[in-house]
């Protein structure tokens, strides 16, 4: 049956208002001291033509470091969740996270290909390009041996599964080919959010918006979907079109984010879930909302991440597994119940 949940303008409003203190709560935080009276100050005197109350040092290490850092948590943290809303959607599986079709496998075997070879053959090949690619890749020989066995659903998944074996194993070669630069791999693979402008914020935000609108737009579809396909064929809707679409729209945001911070687990499996306790089922409140809060609980794990052991930082897909692995297990335990 589809969900009556309708998305309401308080989800938003209050979505909007989380979003805004979370973000806030970043920016005044961070290994250099600059002083949070200075930074809401300077905030003011930005937005209003005031005088800076920072330095110029002061001001580059707000502007060009932590609020840009602050912006890609944002976007990050909302194309992992909703791309994991559009996959829990399409194959009716609240397991299913936004890496399931080999997007992480193709990343990581591409951008172990780069760190480990490009240096050696003189090739100047950037992470973010290489990653982004292998993403897209993974996916797409995902789709190509999924269709070759069958058309459902279940034969994708296993599709997935296969290529990313295969992928995983292939990186996991190269890695000991080069024993070198284990570290900086698994630097990558563990995620970070590290940035010293603009230009990652650049590289995520079209990929994102084109996603997000294409994925908010088959919201109802989804929740159409969830009837079954000869209902929803029924209702005039083609299943294995706006499954297409939305596999496409949900592997474009991923590889995006991937590009740019590496591997980072649990967003696109807790938060949709989290929207989906607290707002209701239907994928009209699940994709709009996992947008919103996928950015909150990503910005939030980089503050903890920043600032648990500083001026050392943890990598942010630790505190991300830290804080989903438990809340999951609480989950299942309340199905079981």
């Amino acid at each position: 049956m589809i969900s009556p949940t309708r998305l309401r303008p308080w989800h938003l409003v209050v979505g909007v208002l989380v979003l805004v203190g979370s973000v806030l709560l970043s920016v005044l935080v961070g290994a250099a001291e600059l002083g949070r009276d200075r930074v809401l100050a300077e905030i003011v005197a930005q937005l209003t033509g005031g005088v800076s109350p920072l330095s110029e040092r002061e001001a580059a290490i707000l502007w060009d470091l932590r609020v840009p850092r602050t912006v890609l948590g944002v976007l990050v943290g909302a194309a992992l969740a909703v791309s994991g809303a559009a996959f829990q959607g399409v194959f009716r599986n609240p397991l299913a996270d936004p890496y399931l079709l080999g997007s992480a496998a193709g990343a990581g075997l591409a951008v172990t290909l780069v760190i480990t070879t490009a240096a050696q053959s003189g090739l100047s090949i950037p992470v973010q390009a290489a990653a982004f690619a292998g993403a897209l890749g993974g996916v797409g020989l995902t789709w190509l041996v999924g269709r070759s066995a069958g058309p459902d659903t279940t034969t994708l998944v296993l599709a997935g599964v296969a290529v990313g074996a295969f992928l995983t194993a292939g990186q996991t070669f190269l890695q000991q080919l080069r024993v070198e630069s284990l570290q900086q791999v698994y630097l990558w693979i563990l995620g970070r959010l590290s940035t010293t402008g603009w230009r990652e914020v650049l590289i995520v935000l079209p990929h994102l918006v084109v996603s997000a609108v294409v994925l908010c737009l088959c919201a109802r579809l989804l929740d159409v979907l969830g009837t079954g396909d000869e209902e929803a064929t029924s209702l005039g809707v083609h299943p294995g079109r706006v499954r297409l679409l939305v596999l496409i729209a949900a592997s474009l945001a991923t590889a995006a984010a991937v590009s740019v911070a590496g591997l980072i687990g649990f967003v696109g499996l807790a938060v949709p879930h989290l929207v989906r306790l607290a707002l209701g089922g239907g994928f009209r409140i699940i994709v709009p909302m996992s947008l919103l809060f996928g950015g909150v609980f990503l910005v939030l794990a980089d503050v903890l991440a920043r600032t648990l052991l500083a001026p050392a930082e943890i990598p942010i897909g630790v505190i991300t597994a830290f804080t989903g692995a438990p809340f999951f297990a609480v989950l299942l335990h309340r199905r079981r119940a």
